[in-house]
C-alpha cells in the first residue's frame, strides 16, 4: 500500500523508468535480507522492505507498459503484468513443492533467494528500455520522446502514423498542463474525473473480493478438504498455477485487444460466482477426507482449478492492471493509478 502510494508521487517527479528500477532495488535489498536472516527481525526488516518494493511495481509497471505499448497492443502487453504475476505463482509453487524435501535452512533460504534474480534482471533491463514518452514530452523533453516514439512503434511503413501519434500526444499534454494544474483533488474535481476514479478503484477492490488471493494461498488446505493428501497437494496447486499462466497468456494475446476491458469483467464475474457456488456446496456435502464421494470432491477441485485458471485469468486478472492504466488523463495518470493501486492493497 505505501509503496504503491509513494510510487505515484515518484513517477511523476523522477519518471516512470527510474522509479522502476527505484523497486526493484528495494526488491534485491529486501530479498537479500531475507535469505541471509539470521533471525527474526531480519526477516521482518526484509519483508517490511520488499513489500513497500512490490507496491511500488505494482502501481508503476502496468502504468510504464501502458505508455510505451502502441495502442493496439496495449491491452497485450499491459495485460503481461498479470500474465507475471501467474508466472511467478507457478515458480513458487513449484519451488515449494521441491524444497519440502530438502531437510535443513535450505528449505526456506532457496525459495526466498530465488526471488533475487528477477529483481536484478528488471533493473538492470531497465537501463536498455527507454523512457516513457509522454512523461518525456511533459517535461519538456520532446526531441527525445520523438526519438523514443520512433524506435518503439516507427518504421518506414508507418512514418506518417508515427508522426500523427507524437503530435497527438504533444497537443493532449500541452493542453492539459496549460488548463490544469496537477493535484491530488484532480481525481474527484469533476464528476466525470470521480466517476473514473471511483470505477478505477472499484475494478481493483472487486478484484480482490472475488476471493483469488483466498484460493491461491489457501490451496492446499482447500485440497485437503476436499480429501486430498501428501504430495499430491502441493502438485496439483503447480498444475493449477501453469494453467493460468496458458490461460492469461492466450487470452491477452488473441482476445483482449479485439473485446474490450468491460465484457471479459462481466464473463469473469457471472463464471466465478457459479464456480464458488458449486465448489462451496460440494465442500459443505462431501468435504473431508472421511467422505465416500470422490466423484464430488474431484469436481469440488476441478471448480477451484476452473474458478482461478480460467474465468479470473480472462478477466479481473489481466484486466484490472490494463484498466486502471488507460482512464486517466495524462496529468493525473500516475496519481489515478496509484489509488487504484492502493485500493487493491488496502482490501488484499
Amino acid at each position: 500500500f505505501f509503496g504503491a502510494a509513494a510510487a505515484g508521487w515518484l513517477a511523476n517527479s523522477v519518471g516512470r523508468k527510474r522509479t522502476v528500477q527505484a523497486g526493484a532495488l528495494m526488491a534485491i535489498f529486501g530479498c537479500s535480507l531475507q535469505t541471509g536472516a539470521k533471525n527474526s527481525s531480519f526477516l521482518i526488516a526484509g519483508r517490511f522492505v520488499a513489500g513497500l518494493a512490490i507496491g511500488c511495481l505494482s502501481m508503476i509497471v502496468p502504468l510504464y507498459q501502458s505508455e510505451i505499448a502502441p495502442p493496439h497492443m496495449r491491452g497485450l502487453l499491459t495485460g503481461l503484468t498479470q500474465w507475471m504475476i501467474g508466472l511467478g505463482f507457478l515458480v513458487a509453487n513449484w519451488v515449494g513443492y521441491g524444497c519440502q524435501f530438502l531437510k535443513n535452512d535450505a528449505q526456506w533460504r532457496i525459495p526466498l533467494a530465488i526471488q533475487i534474480v528477477p529483481a536484478v534482471m528488471l533493473l538492470l533491463g531497465m537501463f536498455v528500455l527507454p523512457f516513457s514518452p509522454r512523461w518525456l514530452i511533459a517535461q519538456g523533453r520532446e526531441d527525445e520522446a520523438f526519438a523514443v516514439v520512433q524506435r518503439l512503434h516507427g518504421n518506414v511503413k508507418n512514418a506518417e502514423f508515427t508522426k500523427l501519434e507524437f503530435a497527438e500526444m504533444v497537443e493532449q499534454i500541452k493542453y492539459e498542463k496549460a488548463n490544469y494544474q496537477t493535484k491530488f483533488s484532480d481525481l474527484w474535481e469533476s464528476k466525470a474525473m470521480l466517476r473514473r476514479t471511483l470505477t478505477g478503484m472499484a475494478v481493483q477492490i472487486c478484484c480482490q473480493f472475488t476471493g483469488i488471493n483466498v484460493s491461491a494461498y489457501f490451496q492446499p488446505t482447500l485440497y485437503r478438504a476436499l480429501g486430498l493428501s501428501g504430495p499430491k497437494v502441493l502438485m496439483i496447486t503447480g498444475i493449477n498455477g501453469a494453467l493460468g499462466v496458458i490461460v492469461t497468456g492466450v487470452f491477452i494475446t488473441f482476445i483482449l485487444d479485439r473485446v474490450g476491458r468491460k465484457p471479459p469483467l462481466i464473463f469473469g464475474a457471472i463464471g466465478m460466482a457459479i464456480c464458488l457456488a458449486i465448489e462451496s456446496a460440494i465442500n459443505a456435502k462431501w468435504g473431508g477426507e472421511h467422505s465416500t464421494n470422490k466423484a464430488a470432491q474431484q469436481a469440488g477441485i476441478a471448480f477451484i482449478i476452473i474458478f482461478g485458471s480460467l474465468f479470473f485469468s480472462v478477466s479481473f486478472g489481466p484486466v484490472s492492471w490494463v484498466y486502471q492504466s488507460e482512464i486517466f488523463p495524462m496529468r493525473i495518470r500516475a496519481l489515478g493509478t496509484a489509488v487504484c493501486t492502493c485500493s487493491n492493497w488496502a482490501t488484499k
